[in-house]
């Protein structure tokens, strides 16, 4: 993998479904969300710099797990892999949710058919799950012609939007009545789902062609560009269609695409399905790299970290694909914009939790030799703990218990293998 590849597997992971039906999910907030989306955009930059930073210091492959291994010890970084991992199968749920969504757009008997919609979501596991299994090759090579086929439509409803908007769509500022911090809070940890993935790029370093100086440049400039197409094609699709329009929309950027006919809107809809599948295709790719990295070093069952011989971690690929076809059929029961709402704000929590970790070994490193660096990373951890206070009471717990039950995990996998060496990174089936 070279800069574009680590470059498309940050960005393409980041613009993916999140983008195609957050609109929907932020009228709710009116626009205050836009607050919360330059709020995010801050955060998110910094939280790149300081996984860019971190990622500079190793050649190994794990991501999260590494950085807070290395900085803060073994259950730790066990810690940090089992949210990250966590955070990936509630991902997988919610992007196949979402591709369900603008599939009723293209095929109407989809549209408002859960059952069928279900099938579709957890056909789309399957077939990106298959294309990981064949290799790293494969799956960085997909993900980069994803990635440049879903832009295309994200330009074309930022256009509909100047030429066709009206700033009379633009909901009320705060229509829920919250108080500002607490609405400012709840839209950050909802937009910070958008830029989910912005690690995507560090975490099979062992992958990447000069990982030390393409790591921190791919995933910075991901972060940058995506932060810009975000903002302008929420606002596009919020001037073209009126609040109670948008509110109930499963597909809002194909419906504001209607007012160049029907053919907008296939179009649209075509684009958001490429672009949830080629974010799919990223979180697949990398939750097995953090089992793999975690079960490596004996801290999580070793069949998970063996590779075949396209060097893809086959069995971790399966058992990703399991848990998060599981948690999909747990949650379609309530509706495709309910359960999107649920996993999305479960899958943030748990990767917030490793950006704070992360930026606390930052800071560790850089406490006494960089205080550049330090301002950086200080920042990046503030955003991460204020965006988790938006997730409220009930998803704190559930992110809690989560947390707590890969304890078990982690003590049986540590007593089991402790009298044997850790597989060599290159280790095959």
């Amino acid at each position: 993998m070279g800069f574009w590849q680590v470059w498309s597997m940050s960005a393409g992971v980041m613009i993916g479904s999140g983008i195609f039906l957050l609109p929907a999910v932020l009228a709710a907030y009116g626009s205050i969300s836009f607050l919360g989306w330059l709020f995010t955009t801050a955060g998110a930059i910094c939280i790149a710099l300081t996984l860019g930073r971190l990622a500079s210091r190793t050649h190994q492959s794990g991501g999260f797990y590494i950085y807070a291994r290395d900085a803060f010890g073994d259950l730790a970084g066990f810690l940090m892999g089992w949210s990250y991992w966590l955070s990936i199968v509630f991902a997988t749920a919610a992007i196949a949710v979402a591709f369900a969504g603008y599939a009723g757009a293209i095929f109407p008997p989809l549209a408002g058919n859960t059952i069928a919609q279900m099938f579709v979501a957890i056909a789309l596991v399957w077939l990106i799950t298959a294309i990981n299994i064949r290799g790293v090759e494969a799956a960085a090579k997909a993900q980069l012609v994803m990635t440049i086929l879903k832009i295309t439509p994200l330009l074309l409803v930022i256009g509909l939007g100047l030429f066709f908007g009206s700033p009379e769509n633009i909901p009320p500022f705060n229509p829920t009545g919250e108080p500002f911090i607490k609405g400012l809070a709840a839209t950050a940890l909802l937009t910070m789902w958008a830029f989910i993935g912005i690690e995507a790029g560090v975490v099979a370093a062992e992958d990447v062609v000069d990982a030390k100086r393409t790591i921190p440049r791919a995933i910075t400039s991901a972060t940058i560009c995506v932060a810009v197409l975000y903002v302008a094609s929420t606002a596009a699709v919020m001037f073209i269609l009126p609040v109670e329009t948008l509110a109930v929309s499963e597909a809002p950027f194909a419906d504001a695409a209607r007012i160049l006919g029907p053919a907008g809107a296939i179009v649209i809809a075509v684009g958001a399905l490429i672009s949830t599948a080629g974010s799919l295709n990223g979180c697949v790719f990398i939750g097995a790299q953090t089992a793999m990295a975690t079960a490596r070093d004996g801290f999580a069952p070793k069949f998970l970290a063996k590779k075949n011989t396209g060097a893809a971690p086959a069995d971790a690929l399966i058992v990703t694909g399991v848990i998060g076809t599981v948690i999909l059929l747990m949650n379609y029961t309530d509706g495709l914009v309910a359960a999107f709402t649920f996993m999305i704000a479960m899958s943030t929590l748990a990767t917030l939790a490793p950006y704070v970790l992360s930026a606390l070994a930052e800071i560790k490193a850089d406490w006494r030799s960089a205080r550049g660096w330090l301002i950086i990373a200080l920042a990046a951890l503030v955003y991460s703990i204020i965006a988790m206070a938006g997730a409220g009471v009930t998803t704190l717990l559930w992110g809690a218990l989560l947390l707590a039950a890969g304890l078990p995990i982690y003590f049986w996998s540590k007593a089991r293998y402790k009298e044997q060496a850790p597989l060599a990174p290159e280790a095959n089936a």
